[in-house]
């Protein structure tokens, strides 16, 4: 750790969702939930108006129809939209700090160290103040929250605990101070499961972590698990704020339509992945040190575990058997959904192993793991049913219908479709020549006459749009045949006063 609460991480709270609630004046306010509407459609982001019923990231979309009130809208993400909001908000950071490290697309680690900043408590309070009261206005009131301390963990700690719109400072010094009284689920690598476990031996804090000894420790988690649990509970980090072009990797990873329990097929899988990986790495002329999987049980908890070399590889023989070894850590007897090989800690040559495969495999040095719920969305997406409900309600308590879901894809490289989403990227005219329109709830629309609105609901050959945007006022609503040749996609709209 550092001697100065010098590392900031930034996290806009509920993102997606706070951007359809800026895009669409007649949502703000009330319950809106993100994610894949059709199929076995997840939550990618649930608005704090639906989390006080329940609805959480990572939720089945059916269990959180269940949980929310019949004024809920499920809108299908529109990422082009989230792109822009989130490079605003990069730019922002890279004007504090030039070094910033962009973990996903509503969050970054930002490093103070070298900006010349008043580095004390009061000095980095200011600043955060003055960033968080820069991003509301730059993105049209999308707010973040903020934590900063003397490393990573605590600064992603301290960000989440008071959102939204949220800023904990962490004294040097206090560190254990701060993290020891808080519940053992804060930590990155206490998952649903672990939490389980760890509730059983009567540890519910993570000060109750600590004192537990790391052979206690690896004999209930394994020796990677449980060493990490051992030195996260100590606020034992150094993980350094890396550049973009550092922090870059190579992964892929498969959705499975009924979940996999067989070990040797799920073996086969991860050959498979890490062979795809490999030839991605040697086709960009890429090594890397660290190979990780991510896991996706049935019930949608995520867990990620990695180990990295001491020198870079591109060898799929290699990334496989390492994988293979951390899979071995993962209880998979319930099933598995998704399944997922990476390779970071990426350098532009391959240096040539000195000692055998299984040597190296032996002498691995294992990171820090994580697991626990992600909102990390899946490559693949399932496809969807013919019909789904309706994403928004209209203006009264009955729900319309919706027609057939636009084919799957995934969305930019960067930032891929959620899982069960078959969201459709592109801005096309909507429908083929031999299939429907099909219209996305909260898709952004132009009417030739009507100007921009979006999809409210669509169903029996009709599409609802309500006329409205960022800049104005609750708008009014029309129906229209769902190929209404005046009707069209366009791009998100503006928030911005010109």
């Amino acid at each position: 750790m550092r001697g100065d609460p010098s590392i900031l991480h930034v996290d806009l709270d509920a993102m997606f969702a706070a951007v359809e609630q800026r895009d669409k004046p007649s949502l703000r306010g009330k319950p809106v939930v993100v994610g894949g509407v059709a199929g076995r459609g997840v939550v990618s982001t649930a608005s704090y108006e639906a989390r006080v019923f329940g609805v959480r990231s990572a939720m089945p979309m059916a269990q959180a129809r269940r949980l929310a009130p019949w004024s809920t809208a499920y809108l299908s993400p529109r990422f082009a939209a989230y792109k822009r909001t989130s490079e605003v908000v990069m730019r922002l950071l890279g004007e504090v700090s030039p070094l910033i490290e962009q973990v996903s697309i509503d969050e970054a680690y930002v490093d103070l160290a070298a900006t010349g900043t008043d580095l004390s408590v009061d000095g980095v309070t200011a600043l955060a103040l003055e960033l968080k009261a820069r991003i509301a206005t730059a993105t049209g009131g999308v707010t973040g929250s903020i934590g900063a301390a003397s490393s990573k963990l605590l600064a992603k700690i301290g960000s989440d605990l008071n959102k939204p719109d949220g800023l904990t400072v962490v004294p040097p010094g206090e560190e254990l101070a701060f993290l020891h009284p808080l519940p053992v689920n804060r930590l990155g690598g206490v998952g649903p499961a672990t939490e389980q476990r760890l509730h059983r031996s009567g540890v519910r804090t993570i000060g109750d972590l600590a004192a537990v000894s790391l052979e206690h420790l690896i004999d209930w988690f394994g020796q990677s698990h449980g060493a990490g649990l051992f030195r996260l509970a100590r606020a034992q980090d150094d993980r350094p704020v890396i550049s973009e072009r550092e922090a870059k990797s190579v992964s892929a990873e498969e959705t499975f339509g009924i979940d996999v329990t067989d070990p040797v097929r799920l073996k086969r899988e991860l050959d498979l992945l890490s062979a795809r990986v490999a030839g991605r790495l040697r086709s960009g002329g890429l090594a890397g040190r660290t190979v990780n999987i991510k896991v996706r049980h049935g019930d949608f908890t995520t867990v990620t575990r990695a180990f990295t070399r001491d020198h870079p590889t591109d060898d799929g023989r290699l990334v496989a058997q390492l994988a293979r070894r951390l899979l071995s850590e993962v209880d998979t007897s319930g099933g598995i959904r998704l399944l997922g090989v990476g390779v970071s800690t990426l350098t532009d040559f391959a240096q040539d192993d000195l000692f055998s495969e299984t040597q190296h495999a032996a002498d691995l040095f294992p990171v820090l793991p994580v697991a626990g719920i992600s909102d990390e969305p899946a490559m693949i997406a399932a496809p969807p049913p013919a019909a789904i409900l309706s994403a928004v309600p209209a203006d009264g308590p009955a729900p319309v219908t919706s027609g057939p879901s636009s084919p799957e894809s995934s969305k930019s490289p960067e930032f891929p479709a959620p899982e069960g989403s078959g969201v459709a990227q592109t801005g096309a005219e909507p429908g083929t020549e031999d299939g429907p329109v099909a219209w996305r709830p909260g898709q952004d629309v132009l009417h030739d006459e009507m100007g921009a609105g979006w999809v409210q609901g669509s169903g029996l050959g009709r599409v609802t749009i309500r006329f409205e945007g960022p800049l104005t006022v609750r708008g009014p609503v029309r129906t229209f045949a769902v190929d209404d040749p005046r009707l069209h996609p366009t791009d998100p709209p503006s928030w911005v006063i010109s």
